[in-house]
């Protein structure tokens, strides 16, 4: 059974990096064709999508949030991290890391952005 589950602060002042990590199980985060996204959803807002990281590291970035946004992976850890920084409140939402390929997507995680 393939599982996907976020962790990190849930709390990040402003101006300071959020930086997330998403543990997958159940699958290689390096098999061949899978890639591995990470969304968000802003209070009352929709959903959207901030990029993905392929199955051999490379990395797509939302073009509205390249400038601020680092994927990386550990693939000793089958994990997958996002880093997003220089966060103000309006980076406040519920994020996500998701398998397009399988469509699964972990439970998300609340961070607030707030001094």
């Amino acid at each position: 059974q393939v599982q996907l589950q976020e962790s990190g602060p849930g709390l990040v002042k402003p101006s300071q990096t959020l930086s997330l990590t998403c543990t997958v199980s159940g699958v290689s985060i390096t098999t061949r064709y899978h890639a591995w996204s990470w969304l968000r959803q802003p209070p009352g807002k929709g959903l959207e999508w901030m990029g993905v990281i392929g199955d051999d590291g490379r990395t797509w970035y939302s073009p509205s949030l390249k400038s601020r946004t680092t994927f990386s992976r550990d693939t000793s850890k089958n994990q997958f991290s996002l880093q997003l920084s220089s966060v103000t409140p309006e980076d406040t939402a519920l994020y996500y890391c998701a398998s397009p390929h399988l469509d699964l997507w972990g439970q998300g995680t609340l961070v607030t952005v707030s001094s």
